[in-house]
């Protein structure tokens, strides 16, 4: 059975559609693993024994303990009592919902077969307002109720360290020893000091059902880049989260950790989680593309030379999330360390700024159409996030700002990056992304926050995510770094 849509995703390959399907498939099998996602984009999940996850398939789905919504990536219960889970409803049991298009089998754990759940409410049965796939299958109704599908791709941009769980934990993550040294992007020969290991990840990646465009070494010791190849935007979502999850269990088996933190390293370019994305119409053409009569002209009507060949809706599409981006940027920067990403600026290829441009690596939003691509290949590029992003969250804020830009029509904010100077910065005529996790937590949570309306987030999102968002601020506020104990113990 090859690939297809159902469910609002493109599903697997070999996915069941029915009951009778799925016992086929497990036919042989003895357990399944289960897995959903929480606000920190980690992998929650366990075996089920066949009989009980079959059960489960043919049901509503299965019990799941809340409290992966009530505390953080650590396990800490959250110091702010939020909406899904807490002391004051005994942290009760979700219902655990099984997606069938989400089907495929672990190639390095015995082929075990694997599933993806979303988490309902156990009394109304509706999705709870902080599941990461249900937030993103929210984000592209909209389009969907257009006839248009929502596609995108991933990037990522991640160390590598000859480190083991056990030796990180012995160092106190101190010393840690990259992979290889130097800087040493696109080479051809640092690969082949871990050739078993760089290839491993590509080539498991495929029989994982999580497909790649690219896989070469970035700037940097030990740093690889690696570009999912697009899909539906749902399908990103689940294979984003999976190529972490197949990386580090990849890296396990040879002794090393790869790491998707944000920015290990302050004298060294961050790591960044690069987003494609695009919409498309039934007939799989590109929304954002020019008609071909404008192909060598471009767009009459477009307001700066940098959009004459994206179409109308690309432009208010854009316009979009240049409008809502400071207001939901802890859904594309969700840590404290991503923000030491974007303070360097241009200076590491972050962007740090409302900004836009064609074919610019400067700007906060990259326009890729043509002439530099065919009009089937037109897209935009986000460069804000980093590799610590939840994808699905990251997804969702770009999708709901984007085809909330063309609802309003809005207009884009001022001229393209290329016709920004130093000057304009320093006049306030270029508007700056907020500059910490605090800062940006407390503008998605203002009363008027874009987030907060109904067509992009909601209040009960918003009031959660930035709860989490708060714990994590204050949780950095309490800690004490050797950085502050090398600067002052002595000479304070």
């Amino acid at each position: 059975m090859s690939s297809s849509r159902f469910n609002g995703i493109t599903a697997t390959q070999n996915a069941p559609r029915s009951a009778s399907e799925l016992e086929e498939l497990l036919k042989y099998d003895v357990k399944v693993k289960v897995a959903g996602i929480d606000v920190d984009g980690v992998l929650r999940g366990k075996y089920m024994s066949k009989e009980k996850f079959l059960s489960a398939a043919s049901s509503e789905g299965f019990n799941f303990c809340s409290v992966i919504f009530g505390w953080d990536l650590h396990d800490t219960v959250y110091s702010k009592e939020l909406l899904i889970s807490n002391r004051a409803n005994g942290y009760r049991d979700l219902i655990a919902s099984i997606d069938l298009a989400t089907y495929r089998r672990i190639p390095w754990d015995n082929n075990v077969p694997f599933f993806l759940v979303s988490f309902l409410d156990p009394d109304t049965k509706e999705p709870i307002c902080a599941d990461p796939r249900s937030v993103l299958r929210k984000a592209t109704a909209t389009a969907q109720s257009q006839g248009w599908r929502c596609i995108a791709g991933c990037e990522y941009e991640y160390f590598q360290f000859k480190e083991t769980p056990e030796s990180l934990s012995k160092k106190n993550f101190k010393d840690l020893q990259p992979l290889t040294p130097g800087m040493h992007g696109y080479s051809l020969l640092r690969t082949q000091l871990n050739n078993d290991y760089f290839n491993e990840l590509f080539d498991e990646s495929l029989k994982f059902q999580v497909p790649l465009e690219g896989h070469h070494t970035e700037t940097g010791p030990g740093v690889f880049e690696t570009a999912l190849a697009y899909t539906d935007a749902m399908r990103m979502a689940d294979n984003a989260i999976l190529f972490k999850f197949l990386a580090k269990s990849i890296g396990m088996k040879h002794g090393i950790v790869p790491s998707f933190m944000a920015k290990p390293w302050g004298n060294l370019p961050g790591c960044s989680g690069h987003i494609h994305v695009s919409l498309r119409d039934a007939h799989g053409k590109s929304i954002f593309a020019v008609p071909e009569d404008q192909l060598k002209n471009g767009r009459p009507n477009a307001q700066y030379q940098d959009t004459r060949f994206l179409s109308q809706e690309g432009e208010w599409f854009l316009a979009g999330i240049l409008a809502g981006l400071p207001d939901v940027l802890p859904m594309l920067v969700p840590t404290i360390n991503g923000y030491k990403r974007l303070v360097g600026g241009e200076a590491f290829w972050a962007p740090n700024a409302v900004t836009y441009g064609y074919d610019s690596r400067a700007a906060s939003v990259r326009i890729i159409s043509p002439p530099s691509v065919p009009p089937s290949a037109t897209r935009l590029e986000v460069r804000v996030p980093g590799a610590d992003m939840n994808p699905y969250f990251a997804l969702s804020a770009i999708f709901a700002l984007g085809l909330r830009g063309i609802e309003k029509k809005l207009s884009l904010p001022g001229p393209p990056v290329s016709q920004l100077t130093q000057e304009d910065k320093k006049a306030g005529k270029v508007k700056m992304l907020p500059q910490s996790l605090e800062a940006a937590t407390e503008r998605m949570m203002r009363v008027e926050s874009v987030a907060r309306e109904q067509s992009v987030f909601g209040n009960d999102f918003v009031d959660h995510f930035g709860g989490t968002r708060q714990h994590e601020v204050r949780a950095w506020n309490e800690a004490v770094t050797n950085w502050e104990v090398e600067r002052y113990l002595e000479l304070a």
